[in-house]
């Protein structure tokens, strides 16, 4: 069946059909794996899908990826894209700076985003199969004509009349067949089977290949994945950046789309562009914010509490718990939110600033502020400040800070490595936190 594409970028929505569009007279048959699909991610906001009279209409969210619904492939794209994001996604999860598309010639402005993953893997088992996958001593039972390791004497008992010229041994030779490589071989499999890129894909075919006789083929699910996760140590560190790329790709494929249902296990990928901007702004305000510890989702105690005396289900008290809060000789100097969603051009949601309010208030009189961190593009985004105001007095109580992240200069100052850089960084982090310069 040809499917008949549909294109957005995070936080696009199509808008009512129109005729001639794609989505115009669009329909998802009831009961059917498409309408189970899209009732899924509408109450999962991982993308919005109205059935309409004239048609379908899309309203994407924080979430990017590619996913099948019925006859429709639909493509969600980030704003930012080919080597800036896969430079800030390196970073982010730690990822080597292996050298993607020399090779190729892939053009990265028009990959989706699980191909830039995919492609990263790629890279990533070439240098891993290039060096030598890791080997373990197996225990292993063999009759064998020229003895190695040690006699099995007790088995010897039972076979010796019949053994003729061999011996039952015990022996450890050293075998690529371990769980790490079993993940890795499902991983490619896996990331093979995703992408539409037939080059890419034949590629990686080839790579999960090069090794598959030399290994016992494993399924790859979460349980095996702890396992290769579990197995790693010095000696195989090396291996953490492809198994990085492989928990997201198993995490965001498929049945990570509708949960408990197998059927619709191939729907597609979408990842949570939020989750990662929080984990690369985490990683670059604790290397470069001097003097201060950055926590990460720790909770904000007593905003909330129970009156004892009336509180008969002994229910716990709701917490509070925002992305950083900046600590300081073990006092609170900010806290701190990231919210994937360009405020400079879209407005604030009404939840986000009730949540950010509380943050400030459950601060100290003199530091009743709360920050949202946001990514942008446009250089000329800058700080919003609103008020948060006592109803009957008019007088302010506290501040919700606006604050833009211009996510390509973010990437350049990653990327600096003049004498300045280190200062660079400093800076712009403490820019981000607290909205002033580091040095005077």
């Amino acid at each position: 069946m040809t499917k008949h594409e549909v294109n957005l970028t995070e936080w696009e929505a199509t808008g009512k059909p129109v005729r001639g569009s794609k989505l115009y007279g669009a329909v998802l048959p009831e009961n059917s794996e498409a309408s189970r699909l899209a009732k899924q991610l509408t109450e999962n906001d991982q993308i919005e899908i109205l059935e309409l009279a004239s048609g379908l209409e899309l309203r994407a969210s924080s979430f990017v990826g590619r996913f099948a619904l019925g006859d429709l492939l639909v493509t969600v794209r980030p704003k930012i894209s080919g080597l800036p994001l896969i430079n800030l996604l390196r970073y982010a999860y730690q990822l080597r700076h292996l050298d993607l598309y020399a090779e190729v010639g892939y053009t990265t402005s028009s990959s989706s985003f699980e191909d830039l993953l995919i492609h990263q893997l790629s890279a990533e088992a070439s240098e891993l199969i290039s060096r030598g996958l890791h080997r373990d001593y197996l225990r292993t039972e063999s009759m064998l004509t020229s003895p190695r390791g040690r006699i099995d004497f007790g088995n010897y008992a039972k076979v010796g009349s019949r053994a003729g010229v061999v011996l039952p041994c015990v022996h450890h030779p050293r075998s690529e067949n371990n769980k790490i490589n079993q993940a890795l071989h499902g991983g490619l499999e896996m990331a093979a089977s995703m992408t539409m890129d037939r080059e890419l894909g034949r590629r990686v075919r080839r790579l999960a290949k090069s090794f598959a006789g030399n290994i016992t083929p494993r399924k790859l699910d979460t349980a095996s994945l702890d396992d290769a996760w579990q197995s790693l140590d010095r000696r195989t560190e090396r291996y953490t950046p492809a198994l990085t790329l492989i928990k997201i790709l198993l995490n965001t494929h498929g049945v990570g789309l509708i949960e408990n249902s197998p059927s619709i296990s191939a729907a597609g990928f979408l990842f949570d562009m939020n989750r990662f901007f929080q984990r690369l702004l985490y990683r670059f305000l604790s290397e470069n914010l001097v003097g201060y510890d950055v926590q990460d989702e720790k909770i904000l105690r007593g905003v909330f509490d129970y009156d004892p005396a009336n509180n008969p289900h002994q229910r716990c008290p709701p917490k509070l718990r925002p992305d950083f809060m900046i600590m300081r000789s073990g006092k609170v100097s900010a806290i701190v939110d990231a919210k994937y969603r360009d405020l400079w051009e879209r407005n604030l949601p009404r939840e986000m600033l009730y949540q950010l309010s509380l943050y400030a208030l459950g601060q100290e009189a003199n530091n009743r502020r709360a920050t949202i961190l946001y990514p942008s593009l446009d250089d000329v985004a800058r700080q919003q400040i609103i008020f948060v105001k006592d109803p009957f007095r008019r007088t302010n109580i506290g501040q919700i800070i606006l604050r833009p992240v211009n996510l390509i200069k973010l990437g350049e100052i990653l990327q600096g490595k003049n004498a300045n850089a280190n200062k660079d960084r400093a800076e712009f982090a403490q820019n981000l936190v607290f909205g002033i310069p580091a040095f005077s």
